[in-house]
């Protein structure tokens, strides 16, 4: 099971933003979006990403003046991303270990997708269940 069968079928591009976006721009997307985090896009490469707990990072730090800053400022960086072709269980094992909960997919330094550890655990759960409904099926019809 790899990341490609998780983004496979979603519709829609990923939401991004660039460095030099506001702080406040980007808050703005997330709640508009109701999502966790965007992927922080420079020359067509991602170069962090800009999470609900940036915004905690940055405001405490700053105050209210962390609204006006530059998304590069505040973002998590260097990030980490992956591979379509990696393993669901080797990205949650990635996420669980560096307490993470967005990843960057890309393919030739080019965002493809963007997974939540949301994502791969229902991915996960999904297909335990299936397997699950298989072994009763073969076991009621012997």
């Amino acid at each position: 099971m790899t990341i490609a069968a998780v983004i496979k079928g979603r519709e829609g591009q990923v939401i991004s933003i660039g460095g030099d976006a506001r702080v406040a721009d980007a808050i703005a997307i997330l709640a508009e979006k109701r999502i966790g985090a965007l992927p922080v896009i420079e020359d067509g490469r991602v170069v962090g990403i800009f999470s609900e707990r940036d915004v905690i990072y940055c405001v405490a730090r700053d105050g209210a003046a962390a609204l006006d800053q530059r998304v590069a400022e505040a973002m998590t960086a260097p990030v980490h991303t992956v591979e379509p072709n990696q393993g669901v269980l080797a990205a949650l094992s990635l996420m669980t270990r560096r307490r993470f909960r967005h990843l960057p997919v890309v393919e030739s330094d080019s965002l493809v997708g963007f997974v939540s550890i949301g994502d791969l655990v229902k991915h996960r759960i999904d297909k335990i269940e299936a397997e699950a409904a298989a072994m009763r099926d073969y076991i009621q019809s012997a």
